[in-house]
């Protein structure tokens, strides 16, 4: 209802309910025509009317929100507890928010709704209200039905309902709108899109007039997916008896929830018990659109968001009540949010993730260990890999300790041996100094002898040769004390060509008497046409006479012995010599160190005869080596370059 004021000269309309209106009403309207006509006058009039503005702000603005069941009805109780919530937190001002049901909408008996008019138009006679906010769409449709009569002036906000369910014919410019669009057709994708193998559907629905008109809209909306799914429904049952059916659904089949209000035996179920009774002996999985029931029972999918619709119908209201007029407020319905589910759910029913459409929220994820204890995992990784680092250096300085160690010995060892050379070296020296006078007294008495010995001398013949044998044994000596001190020395003696082959056969024939003494056959397998080698012929003689030696003595215990000396050419430029014997072999520990200086296997041993030959050997750019053989004894050889003529071509 408007009210015209001061005609003519100023024509303001004013809109009932306003602070000018009000104004008028309590007699102001003659102190305003006559206090603008001066200017204190006009000063008077404004601090009069802000004390009115004051005092009328005093007063609370009186809401009532109209249920369409019952205040305990999902999922408009959740609508109307978050309605509530939010009118409170954008409101500048106090509140008076009354909460009244429509009880009649359980039933289609429209002549119970008498009674519930006359109560509330003698309930708000004398103190109008400011907004009315209908939950749902059994109170959008009393509303429109009564308005005349009852709220003939009264703003109002329908929301918590679907577009389809208002009737737009009637809508009057004190009304808005804050609707809904549920999209069947979507949801039941969804489901057959998170289990493909899908084909029944049960539509969880009962029999009141609101539920009625959705199995039928449900009905033409999913017909195209007729041929793939087949819908069965509940209307017809009691609630017992949907129980007892879910619990034994066939394999390949789904639920899907939309309103359980009241059953076919005319049973009320309002709270919150139906649809947890219905999850507790359910055999497959529940779907809804409704975020209202998303709390433990759902799957999931697509659904309309309770907080987006009620956020949005409370901004409107707080509009409404701000003087903006309700029909000019147009609010697009809401729609589904992004698709939403159950973590829990999903691990029971085996829907992965990979299934889901693109944008999905997944909640009630239960957090892995390492979500869980992340500060403490860190933690101990860290202090294992602090212990690990504190270890490895730890076995890093004690095998830097023990390799200092090992070399600190081997140096020791090394000085010792070097003295014991040097001292060697002397006493070679100082033995070779004493040697050499009387071999050279034997030689040279040997030779006067032979000189002095008259022929016809009884057996003078025998003495010759007895005393021409001294001679050459004297000059053999001489030579191998010489060539030994010269060793020690480290002297560089001037090298000559050298025939193996006939080193090999003056060794043998020095060791004939020894060999038939020891019982040894003695087999030699010399390489014709042989390439000379440099070297020294004393050294290398004694090398292949120690290495001889050995083996008759290592032989000394055995029932078989032989002695099988070889010469070939190893390889082009490599002249090798093998020296093997039949006698009790080397023990696989001591292959490795034969060689070293002062090792020595046998008991009355020095451990110098094969270091001697191994020093021999490298200094004349060669090697030597030992193994056992294939049948029984030992094999050593070793190899020395060849000269580039061969000793045919000499």
């Amino acid at each position: 209802m408007e009210v015209k004021l001061c005609r003519g000269t100023h024509g303001q309309t004013l809109r009932e309910g306003s602070l000018m209106a009000k104004l008028w009403s309590l007699g102001w309207g003659m102190i305003y025509r006559h206090a603008v006509r001066s200017t204190a006058g006009m000063i008077f009039c404004v601090v009069a009317l802000l004390a009115c503005e004051i005092a009328l702000a005093a007063e609370p603005k009186r809401v009532m929100i109209l249920h369409s069941f019952g205040r305990d009805f999902k999922p408009w109780n959740e609508y109307a507890r978050t309605i509530r919530t939010e009118l409170e937190r954008q409101s500048p001002w106090r509140l008076d928010i009354t909460d009244h049901s429509l009880m009649s909408a359980r039933s289609s008996d429209e002549d119970s709704e008498a009674p519930f008019v006359e109560y509330l138009r003698a309930l708000h006679a004398k103190k109008p209200l400011d907004l009315i906010v209908s939950i749902g769409a059994p109170a959008a449709s009393f509303v429109q039905r009564h308005r005349v009569g009852l709220f003939a002036n009264t703003p109002m906000v329908f929301t918590a309902v679907d577009e389809r369910r208002v009737q737009s014919s009637l809508l009057t410019p004190s009304d808005a709108v804050v609707a809904v669009r549920i999209d069947y057709l979507e949801a039941m994708k969804n489901i057959l899109q998170v289990l493909p193998e899908t084909r029944n559907i049960v539509v969880v629905v009962g029999t009141s007039p609101i539920e009625k008109f959705w199995k039928e809209e449900i009905g033409r909306s999913v017909a195209s997916l007729s041929s793939r799914v087949t819908f069965m429904w509940t209307d017809g049952l009691t609630f017992d008896e949907i129980l007892k059916q879910t619990a034994a659904l066939p394999p390949h089949t789904a639920i899907f929830w939309e309103l359980m209000i009241v059953d076919a035996a005319g049973v009320v179920h309002e709270g919150n018990t139906a649809l947890p009774r219905l999850h507790a002996v359910a055999n497959a999985p529940i779907f809804s659109y409704d975020e209202a029931f998303f709390a433990g029972q759902i799957v999931g999918g697509p659904m309309i968001s309770v907080e987006e619709g009620s956020r949005e119908a409370a901004a409107v209201a707080i509009r409404i009540l701000g003087g903006e007029r309700a029909g000019d407020i147009k609010v697009p319905p809401v729609r589904f949010a992004a698709p939403r589910f159950d973590w829990q759910q999903m691990q029971r029913w085996g829907i992965s993730e990979s299934r889901l459409p693109l944008n999905s929220q997944i909640y009630f994820r239960e957090p892995s260990v390492w979500e869980q204890y992340r500060p403490h995992i860190l933690g101990v990784f860290a202090t294992l890999l602090l212990q690990a680092a504190l270890i490895t250096w730890l076995i890093y300085e004690h095998r830097r300790r023990s390799v200092a160690e090992v070399q600190s010995r081997g140096a020791l060892a090394q000085l010792a041996n070097m003295n014991r050379l040097a001292t060697a070296g002397q006493l070679s020296a100082s033995i070779a100094h004493e040697v050499n006078q009387p071999l050279s007294a034997i030689v040279a008495n040997a030779s006067a002898a032979l000189r002095w010995l008259p022929e016809n001398f009884a057996n003078a013949q025998d003495v010759r040769g007895c005393l021409s044998e001294i001679v050459s044994s004297g000059l053999r000596a001489g030579e191998v004390v010489t060539g030994v001190r010269a060793m020690f020395k480290k002297d560089a003696d001037e090298r000559r060509p050298v025939d193996i082959n006939k080193l090999v056969l003056r060794v043998l024939a020095i060791v004939r008497i020894d060999c038939t003494k020891g019982g040894v056959a003695v087999q030699s397998e010399l390489a014709d046409q042989l390439p000379e080698i440099m070297g020294d012929n004393v050294q290398l003689q004694q090398v292949i006479l120690n290495l001889v030696m050995n083996s008759i003595e290592a032989m000394h215990s055995m029932q078989t012995r032989t002695l099988r000396i070889e010469t070939r050419q190893s390889e082009p430029g490599m002249v090798r010599v093998s020296v093997e014997d039949s006698g009790t072999g080397i023990e696989a520990a001591d292959l490795d160190r034969i060689f070293n200086p002062l090792f020595t296997t046998k008991s009355s041993g020095m451990g110098m005869g094969l270091s001697i030959c191994r020093s021999i050997i490298e200094s004349h750019g060669g090697r030597i080596w030992v193994s056992n053989a294939a049948g029984q004894g030992t094999v050593f050889q070793f190899e020395l370059p060849a000269e580039s003529r061969t000793a045919s071509q000499r």
